[in-house]
């Protein structure tokens, strides 16, 4: 039998529950009936935080950046890629500092970008700076599922 994980769904925040080994089989909600994995970071909320991060069984990762920031405008591209490539081992997901202060202030964040990853809800890695992809690639390895 198969390990299952809890996710949550990027389009109505359901928490579904998939087979680890049908993680590529492209699942879908079991409420809203849409893909669970786009190949693109989700937008981070305080209305989907939550089912996105903190339930999510599977890791994700998660940069906190700000519209005026230079390196995140750089970063943004190389994320976008990391999870075309790298999306369903884990999830990427984005958080705006300006428009999400509580949860920016929530996590201490002092600079951006800054990278975390978050497993079962927990932080379990940071990053800040600007990372090259071959850069962003090597420092996730650990945390592919």
């Amino acid at each position: 039998m198969s390990e299952s994980l809890k996710l949550g769904c990027p389009h109505c925040y359901a928490v579904n529950r998939v087979e680890r080994s049908r993680l590529t089989d492209g699942p879908t909600c079991g409420k809203c009936r849409r893909p669970l994995f786009t190949g693109e970071p989700v937008a981070l909320s305080d209305a989907n935080f939550s089912a996105l991060v903190e339930r999510s069984e599977l890791p994700v990762v998660v940069d906190f950046w700000a519209s005026w920031c230079g390196p995140c405008k750089t970063m943004a591209p190389i994320f976008a890629d990391a999870a075309r490539e790298l999306e369903p081992r884990l999830r990427f997901a984005k958080l705006n500092t300006e428009e999400q202060q509580a949860l920016a202030a929530r996590f201490g964040i002092r600079s951006i970008p800054t990278l975390i990853v978050f497993r079962g809800g927990a932080e379990v890695a940071r990053q800040p700076g600007l990372l090259q992809g071959p850069q962003l690639r090597q420092w996730l390895q650990p945390y592919l599922a």
